[in-house]
């Protein structure tokens, strides 16, 4: 998987290339990320409301950058890659 951050550029390719999988709104695990600007988590808590009237919520999941103005941390991209198979991103104000 390659992930572009439009401020920094591409990503370092890695040795490894992953076949992404189609994801299944209904089940999968679903990460909700706030860019930590206000009204972010509230727009998020309004999403994972609105995905609740559809299907189980108890895997949708808020995390938050510590900055707005600072790209998500590798530790906060890796746990995501790694326990969720889909992400929404919020941008507040």
């Amino acid at each position: 998987m390659r992930i572009f951050n439009p401020s920094f550029g591409m990503a370092a390719a890695g040795p490894a290339k992953v076949t992404l999988q189609p994801v299944n709104w209904a089940t999968d695990a679903i990460a909700l990320i706030s860019n930590s600007k206000p009204n972010a988590r509230e727009l998020l808590e309004g999403v994972r409301a609105m995905l609740g009237a559809h299907r189980p919520i108890d895997n949708i999941h808020f995390h938050a950058k510590n900055s707005a103005s600072q790209p998500a941390p590798k530790e906060l991209i890796e746990k995501v890659a790694k326990n969720y198979k889909a992400a929404l991103l919020a941008l507040g104000d």
